[in-house]
């Protein structure tokens, strides 16, 4: 972590914004902007914890992914689809996982045109052990109180919501 600012650099954007005529689009610009260093300082902190396991955070939740399914195995696609990411993105950490021998590649029994990613025994261990640590690094403390967790959390999942990212089925009348 680089030494730390004497002033919220932030901040001083914002005041910038407002001083050049911006004040409708000063606080949604801080907001954003303050989301966007979060998201690097967390960042950090996992992928210094994921260092140690050779995963970067992307491989990391497709091994995560594939450890909670029932069989341990998902097709590429629909690996891809839940983790919101292009298909490419799900080749490329295969491709990296499969070198390490923590997934493997296999024809669906059923569909001859779609291939599954299957977690092997290594992978759940690494993945286990991997999760063990950032949960007593990063996710049991991540910086803010259980309150301003669950008011993080409703206000981010209502933004993801209205963005499209989802459809919540239980808050939709007839769904």
């Amino acid at each position: 972590m680089p030494e730390p600012l004497t002033t919220d650099p932030i901040a001083e954007a914002r005041r910038q914004w407002e001083e050049h005529g911006w004040h409708d689009a000063a606080g949604g610009m801080a907001a954003v902007t303050a989301i966007m260093r979060t998201q690097q300082i967390l960042l950090s902190r996992i992928e210094g914890v994921l260092k140690h396991f050779g995963l970067t955070f992307a491989r990391y939740e497709l091994l995560t992914l594939l450890s909670f399914t029932r069989s341990g195995a998902l097709p590429m696609a629909k690996a891809s689809a839940r983790l919101q990411v292009h298909p490419t993105s799900v080749t490329n950490a295969v491709d990296r996982l499969e070198r390490a021998g923590l997934v493997r590649r296999m024809g669906h029994p059923t569909d001859g045109r779609t291939t599954l990613v299957e977690i092997t025994a290594e992978g759940r261990q690494t993945v286990l052990s991997a999760t063990t640590e950032l949960n007593a690094a990063v996710f049991t403390d991540p910086g803010f109180t259980p309150n301003e967790l669950d008011e993080l959390n409703t206000m981010l999942g209502r933004y993801r919501r209205g963005a499209g990212d989802f459809i919540d089925h239980e808050a939709t009348p007839g769904a």
